[in-house]
């Protein structure tokens, strides 16, 4: 048995991990990496990209799968 992440917009990581803690430190590495590239394209041009609001993260899910 393994674990994907799965995230609210349908999109499934391809990685199968083998512990859930590990599943999951791959989907908080992903929230981490969305609010930093949020913040890169408000810096870049504030008009067209508002602030990020960090309350704002992607949902997912953490998933068993047969490997």
């Amino acid at each position: 048995m393994g674990f994907k992440v799965e995230w609210e917009d349908g999109d499934e990581d391809d990685e199968v991990f083998e512990t859930y803690v590990e599943a999951e430190a791959h989907a908080l590495e992903g929230i981490s990496n969305y609010h930093a590239g949020g913040e890169v394209l408000h810096l870049s041009n504030p008009g067209d990209y508002p602030a990020d609001d960090e309350d704002d993260d992607p949902e997912y899910e953490i998933v068993e799968v047969d490997d």
